[in-house]
């Protein structure tokens, strides 16, 4: 374990809310960004992550990691995420699938990585400006033409495509450090 992870242990075990603050900035989107893999529910990702957030608080005098912080976390969540499946009997299905998808699935280190990519994506496609960032979710994350979305804005199928454009390249540019 780093030095910084031993540093914020002791920090949250002592009660020390900056720290406290520290941790769950830093972790808390891209946890919910992996239990949603599992839930396939946002609200549903959200309230697990803060349960065990608070879990972490209530327990602080007693918590104990053997491995990496990170890896605590991910696990945590994901162990959280399969007992509500398993309590959920609507969710049966969802299990079934999850299981005999682990069975044949990347190790742990893989997903954690994926999800850290698809937190950055995220953060970029945040700070785009305004109109770029909704015409990029229109047509990447609804899956709007571009025709549809000029419609929807009442703005040209010229601007939605150069917006577009620009979110790409933006992406490009910012994930660029990925692709040696």
């Amino acid at each position: 374990m780093k030095n910084s992870e031993t540093h914020i242990i002791e920090g949250i075990r002592a009660g020390r809310e900056s720290t406290f603050r520290e941790l769950f900035a830093d972790y808390y989107r891209p946890l919910s960004v992996f239990a949603l893999k599992y839930t396939g529910d946002l609200e549903t990702a959200k309230e697990i992550v803060q349960e065990l957030f608070v879990h972490l608080y209530q327990t602080r005098l007693t918590l104990f990691v053997s491995s990496s912080l990170k890896s605590y976390l991910f696990q945590a969540v994901r162990n959280r995420c399969l007992n509500h499946i398993k309590q959920n009997q609507t969710r049966r299905k969802h299990l079934d699938e999850y299981q005999a998808e682990q069975d044949h699935s990347v190790d742990m280190e893989a997903r954690i990585r994926e999800t850290e990519l698809e937190h950055q994506i995220f953060l970029i496609v945040d700070s785009l400006p305004p109109q770029c960032r909704n015409i990029f979710t229109l047509s990447r994350v609804k899956g709007l033409s571009n025709g549809e979305i000029a419609e929807k804005l009442q703005i040209s199928k010229r601007t939605v495509e150069t917006q577009i454009s620009n979110a790409l390249k933006t992406l490009r540019t910012k994930l660029k450090h990925l692709n040696p």
